[in-house]
């Protein structure tokens, strides 16, 4: 069911993207305003919709569909078995070195760490 959904979901992806390459946007009925062509108004019709648009409407419906699809299969691949599952726990870190033997004389002190 999965690689359905998949394949589908690549159909439907390509499928939007060469509607939206078909349309043409509404800037390009400018031109056709100032002589160039035979518009009726300056920014086309805005209130009718074609059948590339309604196309890519519902193809955009789709693939939001099988997106929510996919992510419910891969939530269902990796479905934790308890909250402890789901938290990141660091691992104890290694105990740290010795600390490095005191010279002889020093008496603990660390004044001759000190630059001159």
């Amino acid at each position: 069911m999965e690689t359905l959904v998949w394949v589908v979901h690549i159909i439907v992806a390509i499928a939007v993207i060469a509607l939206v390459l078909l349309q043409h946007g509404k800037g390009a009925d400018m031109g056709a305003a100032f002589g160039s062509g035979s518009s009726g108004s300056l920014f086309g019709a805005t209130g009718s919709a074609n059948f590339l648009s309604r196309s890519t409407a519902i193809l955009a419906t789709l693939f939001f569909l099988t997106s929510l699809g996919l992510a419910y299969f891969g939530l269902q691949q990796h479905k934790p078995a308890s909250v402890l599952d789901r938290t990141s726990v660091p691992a104890k870190p290694a105990e740290p070195a010795a600390p490095a033997p005191l010279p002889a004389g020093s008496g603990g002190s660390k004044a001759g760490d000190i630059p001159q």
